[in-house]
């Protein structure tokens, strides 16, 4: 994608995914993905490389223990902003539950919309319903993100 990383940018690529069914721990655009799986593979489009691998998780990973291993990572990886600023172009990190660590990823794409993968669906571009939103735990931009 080059060297400026752009809002419009982030978002046509996440769109690209769009229809590829969901699978369990994988990232290829077309073939299958989970939300960390899409989150990282449209990262890999536009940086040429994954942020880290991670390792191996079991669905059940956020209910087996109370470490933020979501959260961490995106903290590692991107740059925090305000919880309630969903621009374009963001990744929103969800939980299910209160007080349950951050399980969910998805990447803002217009008019309060995301793009994410769920379990038995493909990826989607769907609305922030309150629903969504009252289960944001953190919100982030892509490293040198402009526009």
């Amino acid at each position: 994608m080059g060297s400026d990383v752009t809002r419009a940018g982030v978002i046509a690529v996440a769109r690209q995914w769009i229809g590829t069914p969901y699978h369990h721990q994988a990232s290829r655009r077309g073939v299958g993905c989970d939300c960390l799986g899409l989150v990282r593979g449209v990262w890999r489009d536009v940086y040429g490389c994954d942020p880290e691998r991670p390792p191996n998780y079991t669905r059940d990973w956020a209910e087996a223990g109370a470490a933020e291993t979501l959260l961490e990572a995106a903290e590692r990886h991107l740059e925090a902003r305000d919880r309630s600023s969903l621009l374009a172009g963001r990744v929103a990190v969800f939980r299910f539950r209160k007080g349950a660590p951050a399980k969910h990823l998805g990447i803002v794409t217009v008019d309060g919309r995301m793009v994410h993968a769920m379990e038995g669906l493909a990826v989607a571009e769907v609305v922030i319903v309150p629903w969504w939103q009252r289960r944001i735990a953190g919100v982030f931009d892509f490293p040198g993100l402009v526009g």
